[in-house]
């Protein structure tokens, strides 16, 4: 299913123009944030690559360092994230959730569960490419037990991506999923994993039905019952995601702006990632779930420049 950007390729684009324009932006005392902001946010990702390559040409500098040396704080994440090329940035989102203090566990199966097989695998290469350590074995170090499994899981990108599905089978793995779990004393957490990670979104969907009508309630519920804390968050997490991506990319963004204080790292990855591929039906699923438009989140609770630069990217 083809999703609807918000972003798109600029129609008149000259890469030789946008890197003189940015080097003005960046003369005098204090840069002009909002040459920056207009030209950075209004270009598609390989654009932005070929300003960063034309501008190297032109004046011998990286790009990316002239723009973190001219701008400061969430602006500047902002705007090196949109530079950065998509898989490379999800495999730096990934090592941040990894190495920071505590393992941002919601991260992880955010970038690991949103993207199919093949991207899974391009950004575990390019994480081991970046870190010189692969991506399982720095899951492996940092969580455990039901977690570290289903991450590892979810990590291989060996998911079956086709279409097929099977009553029969989703009526057999609902089966298993009840007798690993609410009927029995204890859990059976492999049995979860293998379903939960290896069968395809549209088999997951019937195995969520058959299991709802077999105990009469969500499948959502036995996971409740059965985990808690992380391992139950996590799961949680995989099956919102399965179940509607649209809407868990949704309740992230409210997530990260609701209550007090802006989980800035999460706004911004999803705004920026998502901003070619689907985000205008993420800004929809967004206002009929909240009653309030994304704008209107971000306008209550981002300020300045990084509050200008996220609306650009947005509308």
């Amino acid at each position: 299913m083809a999703g609807t950007p918000t972003v798109y390729a600029d129609s008149n684009f000259s890469a030789e123009e946008d890197a003189v324009a940015l080097k003005t932006a960046f003369k005098g005392f204090g840069s002009d944030e909002d040459a920056i902001i207009e030209i950075i946010t209004n270009r598609s990702n390989e654009q932005r690559q070929q300003i960063a390559a034309q501008f190297k040409t032109m004046y011998g500098k990286d790009l990316i360092k002239e723009l973190k040396s001219e701008l400061r704080g969430n602006l500047e994440d902002v705007i090196v994230a949109l530079m950065t090329e998509p898989i490379e940035f999800q495999a730096k989102q990934l090592h941040k959730a990894i190495s920071g203090l505590g393992t941002d566990e919601g991260t992880i199966v955010e970038i690991l569960s949103i993207h199919n097989n093949e991207d899974v695998i391009k950004i575990a290469q390019e994480y081991e490419g970046l870190y010189q350590q692969s991506l399982e074995s720095d899951i492996k170090g940092d969580t455990s037990g039901t977690v570290k499994r289903l991450l590892v899981s979810l990590s291989t990108g060996h998911r079956d991506e086709s279409e097929v599905t099977d009553e029969e089978k989703a009526f057999k793995d609902a089966q298993t999923l009840l007798r690993a779990g609410e009927l029995i004393q204890g859990t059976d957490e492999s049995a979860f994993n293998e379903i939960l990670c290896q069968r395809n979104h549209s088999q997951l969907q019937l195995i969520f039905t058959e299991y709802e009508k077999i105990t009469g309630h969500p499948f959502e519920k036995a996971v409740e019952n059965e985990f808690s804390l992380t391992s139950k968050d996590s799961l949680l997490a995989l099956i919102h995601s399965i179940r509607n991506r649209l809407d868990y990319l949704a309740t992230r963004l409210h997530d990260s702006m609701a209550g007090i204080g802006t989980d800035d790292r999460t706004l911004i990855r999803i705004v920026v990632s998502r901003s070619e591929i689907d985000l205008e039906d993420i800004k929809e699923v967004f206002r009929h779930k909240y009653g309030k438009t994304l704008a209107e989140f971000i306008q209550d609770d981002c300020s300045g420049d990084y509050k200008k630069c996220l609306l650009s990217i947005i509308t």
